[in-house]
């Protein structure tokens, strides 16, 4: 999962860059409103971090500059001020949620899952299917058929994303960009290499096959019938 933090103040920047990155997001930071906008115009992110006191462009219209331009991110707003007017006026420039600093990583990571879950999943499940594959996000598991199937970390966030773009073709750059951050040449095998593993795991032992390779283009997880 890739997160755009827009954080002007050093501290708090490093404090969240930290944890995110420990709870296995990759993370892209800026550090002022205009070069957060462009980023989120230009680049895909499943969610963003946005501080409301920014130079350049402050965050509210940053955020509001992003949904007339039609950008559906989900936004995390986050904001030294914590009166109801204050928060309203965050929600209405098109954030979807508001946290008030200062505040503990635990409540930070859960209002990002939270918006996650709301705009990816099912709200009920808390899972992805895709036919009979279904990945359990919160337990952090995976079963086909009914039986558990055990990835390794990597392979978890590879099916995750996979199973998060669901019948659209990924590249091995967007995969890279996603899933590890690395900063490695996208025309080696190591992607290929790690969708092995986990077709491996996934496919090989069932008779239907989801998880595709489409040759010039790169991989889609999905039922073909």
């Amino acid at each position: 999962m890739k997160i755009l933090l827009v954080e002007d103040d050093t501290r708090t920047a490093s404090f969240i860059l930290k944890g995110l990155k420990e709870a296995g997001f990759t993370v892209n930071h800026v550090a002022d409103g205009e070069e957060g906008l462009h980023f989120a115009v230009h680049e895909e992110y499943d969610l963003a971090v946005v501080d409301i006191m920014l130079p350049k462009l402050d965050g509210l219209s940053l955020i509001s500059r992003l949904r007339q331009r039609k950008v559906t991110t989900p936004v995390l707003v986050l904001s030294a001020k914590d009166s109801t007017d204050d928060r309203v006026k965050g929600l209405q420039a098109g954030g979807d949620d508001y946290l008030v600093k200062p505040f503990a990583f635990s409540e930070l990571l859960a209002r990002i899952q939270a918006l996650l879950r709301r705009a990816n999943l099912n709200p009920e499940a808390g899972s992805l299917e895709v036919a009979d594959l279904r990945l359990d996000v919160l337990r952090r598991k995976v079963f086909r058929h009914g039986r558990e199937i055990v990835l390794q970390a990597g392979e978890f966030l590879l099916l995750e994303y996979l199973m998060r773009n669901a019948g659209r073709v990924v590249s091995k750059t967007m995969i890279i960009e996603h899933v590890w951050d690395y900063n490695f040449d996208p025309e080696t095998n190591v992607i290929e290499t790690r969708i092995c593993r986990l077709r491996d795991k996934i496919d090989r032992p069932f008779e239907k096959k989801l998880l595709h390779t489409v040759r010039g283009f790169g991989y889609v997880i999905e039922d073909k019938g």
